[in-house]
């Protein structure tokens, strides 16, 4: 079981948004990495928008399989574009973000990097996801920059934040 867990960077959105939120130069010293993500979106028109991972700064080799629900069913899918969850938008309960843990085990090492996603939108109302993603970027280059961006073309808005923490077993 993991006992240390070390902040590595905070990003906090400020006025007029953010198109992504970006962790470079990312020290291999760690076992795994966690990222805590709390995020709203501008996206017109919607009650929620996919929330997306660019790992090393590319989208391509990454696979998922999504279980959600959302109030009046369960579902699952699959994608090759790096979900990690869906985030409220301006349909949603006003003032209200989404909460997501994504966990990259074993992020340095030398096989393909898998990643575990589990997300809530919150909104007080019937239409609300909560989600569990399990993701793979199939390629073996240790992790050392995370871009997460709304899909779409949204931003994400003020006040949205992530944590990425590092964490070592000992």
């Amino acid at each position: 079981m993991a006992n240390t867990y070390v902040t590595i960077a905070t990003t906090t959105v400020g006025s007029g948004g953010a198109s992504s939120i970006d962790f470079q130069n990312i020290p291999s010293t760690y076992t795994d990495l966690l990222v805590k993500l709390s995020a709203r979106d501008n996206r017109s028109g919607e009650s929620v928008t996919d929330v997306l991972v660019k790992i090393n700064n590319s989208s391509s080799n990454l696979s998922d399989r999504r279980l959600f629900g959302n109030g009046s069913g369960a579902f699952s899918d699959t994608a090759t574009t790096g979900r990690v969850g869906v985030e409220p938008g301006p349909n949603a309960t006003s003032n209200t973000f989404g909460n997501f843990e994504i966990y990259f085990p074993n992020y340095a090492g030398s096989n393909y990097k898998s990643y575990s996603a589990d997300a809530v939108s919150e909104n007080n109302a019937t239409l609300a996801f909560t989600t569990f993603i399990a993701g793979l970027w199939s390629q073996t280059t240790a992790i050392n920059q995370l871009t997460f961006y709304p899909a779409a073309s949204a931003s994400f808005v003020q006040h949205s934040t992530a944590t990425l923490y590092g964490i070592k077993n000992t």
